[in-house]
């Protein structure tokens, strides 16, 4: 579903769910529990994607309906400032190589029927843009493809992907997807780029080599409008969120193939995953959040429960464990959740 809306030769394979595939029915309670609320500036609005950059102690927030990216110190736990200047921010990937942090910026409601989106470069240092650039419909979620410095962003209703030069800002290629883009994820190990064409209920492959398309994999018809995507390289997976029926699948990146699917919040949103302890996030559009155990050969469901008003976004620092949930509304201000594991 649109977020506006809230407020070469392919080969095509047809995936069916594995006899190990389950669906959730537990009602067991989510596995974390609150340590603080933290006050944010600006208003209630719309906050979107967060990136961690767990070295320096920093959190960088897209505030979308407030139009500024939030920096918050994780180590001091207080907002460091909200950098305004970013209508409609979705999208924010910090890249420790680089030392950047790249933010989509979709400005209103209209840029995506006429077109107008940018995508920005920040220092992540000073805090200064480095660049701008004009480009897409609707530049949602992006990736960071090591080695060839680029960048992939989503254009979610411009129907393709955005490739940039990461340290120029220049727009290198667009390629048709033929659907609107969901979220796009790098998978370190085939050195490809997974994007979910979310109405077409297709994934698919791009190879940074072409920046084309070369395989394309359908999901199976229980999933609904496919947005959220997260790839978990070492265990060889890919989740998907299929946030029109609030279903999470595991794709097998080996076989190629679903083998588990669990139902989630409604709307499920972003995914986050917590590399040391092995534990998978799903967050939703109605305040609903999942955890998985993803440590063994198939996830487990430990449980859900509501984290907080319009809390879709979820972020994890791998150094700590600790969960970042930006709160829309709470007592009538924004303000950044802080959670913790429940052993």
């Amino acid at each position: 579903m649109h977020k506006w809306m809230k407020v070469a030769a392919f080969v095509v394979v047809t995936l069916t769910l594995s006899a190990t595939a389950a669906f959730a029915t537990d009602a067991s309670p989510l596995p974390l529990k609150r340590v603080a609320d933290i006050r944010l500036s600006g208003d209630t609005s719309r906050f979107d994607y967060q990136s961690v950059d767990a070295a320096d102690h920093r959190l960088f927030i897209s505030h979308m309906g407030a139009g500024a990216v939030v920096v918050f110190d994780t180590a001091a736990r207080h907002e460091i400032t909200d950098l305004k200047g970013f209508p409609g921010a979705t999208g924010i990937t910090f890249v420790p190589s680089l030392d950047r942090v790249f933010v989509s910026v979709t400005g209103h409601w209209w840029n995506s029927v006429i077109g107008g989106g940018e995508v920005a470069a920040i220092d992540a240092k000073t805090l200064k843009t480095i660049w701008k650039t004009q480009t897409g419909r609707f530049p949602d979620g992006s990736v960071f493809v090591p080695g060839a410095d680029r960048l992939y962003v989503s254009d979610e209703s411009g129907n393709q992907e955005l490739v940039l030069d990461a340290m120029t800002g220049h727009l290198l290629a667009t390629i048709a997807l033929e659907g609107e883009a969901g979220m796009s994820a790098f998978d370190p190990v085939s050195g490809q780029v997974l994007v979910n064409v979310q109405t077409r209920n297709e994934i698919a492959v791009i190879d940074p080599a072409i920046n084309g398309i070369t395989r394309q994999y359908a999901l199976p018809a229980y999933c609904h409008n496919n947005h959220g995507l997260l790839i978990d390289a070492p265990s060889r997976r890919a989740y998907v969120a299929c946030d029109g029926n609030a279903k999470l699948l595991v794709f097998d990146l080996k076989a190629l193939r679903v083998t588990q699917a669990f139902d989630v919040g409604n709307e499920p949103d972003v995914l986050a995953l917590d590399p040391l302890c092995h534990r998978l996030y799903v967050a939703s559009e109605s305040g609903v959040v999942a955890a998985f155990d993803t440590a063994s050969q198939t996830i487990a469901k430990l449980g859900e429960g509501y984290a907080g008003n319009n809390a879709h976004s979820i972020a994890v620092d791998p150094s700590t464990g600790l969960v970042y949930l930006p709160i829309r509304n709470l007592n009538g201000h924004p303000a950044l959740r802080i959670m913790e594991q429940v052993q």
